[in-house]
């Protein structure tokens, strides 16, 4: 018998994860959030809308009151879930790493307890701790909320490809971690738009059954949407593969929780995940830069200034002439609104930026460029200027990675020319950089308990191609001009 429920009902998800310390909304805010959970899963039920003829429909759902999941009303009120039992209010909470320059890796760590010393004892030995290095501490205030003592510990220099042992703060569990590799193979899992449900936690699950080297995340991390404990049970979700691999992310819409007149963007991002900027030279910590094996990566910021004036289309052009094709033959860029996108979803969103910056990335021969946002998978073919093209970059929108939100599950008619493939369904990416030349990526899609591989490519480096030397040099100039 066809289920009652509408396509909308069997895929909304909630938010998962322990709730963590955190000053709640105020009352009025509670029940105006309770009153668009029903409404709009009212609404998902009268919608009917179509899907796209590439839409795959994803496994059902658990159990939901009217569309949306019990999880999801629990954390509207989260004293109505326990909070995490913790020994002490010193141990660390929400550890996770990622690099800090050459041969450097950056630990990030949560305490309640002020008198926490920010310090990280290492070695790579179990419970032998060769080395100690201190780092700085921060914490914000939100509203009511006041986070705890945020810890940023820079250790170094480590070992390639080297298992190492660490303590946060002087006392508490033991972690350990893995550096990446000096050169080939490299093995980069990619995850959009993550969150907190149901859908989040396979996720998780899918990437940790993968060997990685590292983790790319192309922005919309925690969807706390200004209510900040969101952030805490976010950072404890991800602890266990964050504390293991380098995340490496950037901004997206989400991230930015600005009130007007009163609280400016980014706040808690930027305290939260603090990323090499300085390092790369840049001035902002939504865009940056960073190498690892062979791989030169550039982290952009779709939701800061990037039109010809701003000082990050500077810095984006300053770096990119800088890259040496010859040390770092792969050119990879994320960023968090997708330039190329046959989805109903945001389109036209990335096209200012495009427009800007574009012609920077077709100048350098950048060979992919992965975003999220629009809530389903997408990959296209080289293109440049709307149009296909062999010197263009490979785009790939990867935004399914678990959001509350749901899937973006029309598509526009007929599919463009540039687009490969494209379905509405959660997973995540990999992508193994075997040599200079080549590079295999893989889109893996969730389905019941297995991720289920459902598209795969292999990619040619553009460095050493004919497109350095063909049409594509005159845009050269671009990048050495003033």
């Amino acid at each position: 018998m066809p289920s009652s429920r509408s396509p909308m009902e069997e895929r909304a998800e909630a938010r998962r994860g322990p709730p963590m310390a955190g000053v709640l909304p105020p009352p009025p805010l509670l029940l105006l959030l309770l009153l668009l959970s029903v409404c709009s899963c009212a609404a998902a039920a009268a919608s009917g809308a179509p899907v796209g003829e590439d839409y795959v429909r994803p496994p059902a759902a658990p159990a939901r009151l009217c569309g949306v999941h019990r999880k999801a009303l629990l954390s509207i009120f989260p004293w109505s879930e326990k909070k995490k039992a913790s020994s002490s209010d010193s141990d660390p909470q929400q550890v996770h790493i990622s690099l800090a320059g050459e041969k450097h890796m950056r630990i990030t760590f949560v305490t309640d307890d002020n008198t926490v010393p920010s310090v990280v004892d290492y070695g790579t030995e179990t419970g032998t701790y060769t080395s100690t290095s201190e780092g700085e501490s921060t914490s914000y205030n939100y509203l009511m909320y006041s986070s705890g003592k945020i810890h940023h510990v820079v250790i170094g220099p480590l070992n390639d490809n080297t298992v190492y042992f660490y303590r946060c703060g002087g006392h508490g569990p033991e972690f350990q971690f893995k550096t990446p590799p000096a050169q080939f193979p490299l093995s980069l899992a990619v995850v959009g738009d993550l969150g907190q449900t149901s859908w989040t936690a396979s996720t998780l699950d899918h990437i940790k059954q993968c060997e990685h080297d590292m983790l790319l995340l192309p922005g919309d991390l925690s969807y706390a949407d200004y209510m900040q404990h969101l952030w805490d049970s976010f950072g404890t979700l991800v602890e266990p593969l964050a504390s293991t691999r380098p995340w490496m992310v950037t901004e997206g819409n989400h991230e930015k929780e600005s009130i007007l007149f009163f609280k400016s963007g980014f706040q808690s991002y930027n305290a939260r995940w603090k990323m090499p900027y300085e390092e790369s030279g840049s001035t902002s910590n939504l865009y940056y830069s960073f190498e690892v094996a062979g791989v030169h990566a550039i982290m952009l910021g779709s939701y800061t200034d990037y039109d010809e004036s701003s000082d990050q289309y500077a810095w984006l052009k300053a770096d990119l002439a800088k890259v040496d094709r010859k040390r770092t033959p792969w050119l990879i860029v994320l960023l968090h609104a997708p330039w190329y996108n046959s989805n109903w979803a945001h389109q036209g969103e990335g096209d200012t930026m495009m427009a800007a910056m574009e012609p920077l990335l077709y100048a350098a021969h950048v060979d992919i460029v992965i975003a999220g946002h629009v809530h389903a998978y997408e990959r296209a073919e080289r293109v440049f200027d709307r149009g296909l093209n062999p010197c263009g970059a490979v785009h790939i929108t990867i935004g399914d990675g678990g959001n509350r939100e749901g899937l973006a599950r029309r598509y526009r008619n007929p599919k463009p020319a540039w687009s490969v493939f494209r379905e509405a369904s959660f997973g995540h990416g990999e992508l193994k950089v075997v040599n200079a030349t080549h590079a295999h990526w893989t889109w893996h899609r969730n389905d019941d308990e297995e991720p289920v591989r459902t598209d795969d490519v292999w990619i040619n480096s553009l460095a050493g191609s004919e497109c350095i030397k063909g049409s594509s040099h005159e845009y050269r100039k671009i990048l050495m001009s003033p």
